[in-house]
């Protein structure tokens, strides 16, 4: 739900990447704080805990210009992989605009994405999120190596509901803005169906 700041005259939006410990959520994170302009981005705010980081930032894309004369404004979250912080995850879901599902593409990973898959539906189904209606994006990371499975496996064990997917190679920034791009385009069209 997008959080209107009528004194700042803009409208915020909140992404959350989930996914598996170690699958590359911050990695995506980071590479888009250091690639975006430093007058365009807020303080990349990290919440450690002993195994596992939870990113924030924001920034205000040039590209996206205003809607109804409101800036359009984008908080990117992490979630921590573990399944011990699952209050954490759950939390952090709260108010969600767009989703970035990040998919450890190694055969050896499938259970802990597929757990962590099914512990996302389940938070967002008690947030009230209609999942065929969200704006959704996959992104298969770790594309680069040699024991990874097919998109049309993975398409068949994550994409159910026909969401846009892309392949990702994060610590190389393969794929990352590609995604980012496609989740903050479908969270601005949702916005700009609403305002009509």
């Amino acid at each position: 739900m997008s959080f209107i700041n009528y004194a700042a005259r803009e409208i915020n939006n909140k992404i959350v990447y989930y996914g598996c410990g170690l699958c590359g959520k911050t990695t995506n994170l980071q590479y888009v704080y250091g690639k975006i302009s430093p007058q365009k981005r807020g303080e990349l705010i990290s919440l450690a805990t002993e195994t596992e980081r939870t990113l924030f930032f924001d920034f205000l894309p040039l590209s996206v210009g205003q809607v109804r004369g409101f800036n359009i404004r984008f908080q990117l979250y992490t979630v921590p992989g573990q399944e011990f912080y699952d209050a954490s995850r759950k939390l952090i879901l709260r108010g969600v605009d767009g989703l970035v599902f990040v998919v450890d593409s190694q055969a050896e990973r499938v259970e802990e994405n597929l757990e962590s898959f099914r512990n996302m539906e389940k938070h967002l189904a008690e947030y009230g999120y209609n999942l065929d209606t969200i704006p959704a994006v996959l992104q298969y990371n770790k594309r680069d190596l040699p024991n990874v499975l097919s998109v049309a496996e993975l398409d068949r064990m994550f994409n159910k509901r026909g969401w846009k997917s892309f392949e990702g190679v994060a610590a190389q920034g393969t794929g990352v803005f590609e995604t980012l791009n496609h989740v903050c385009k479908i969270v601005l069209s949702k916005i700009q169906q609403l305002g009509n």
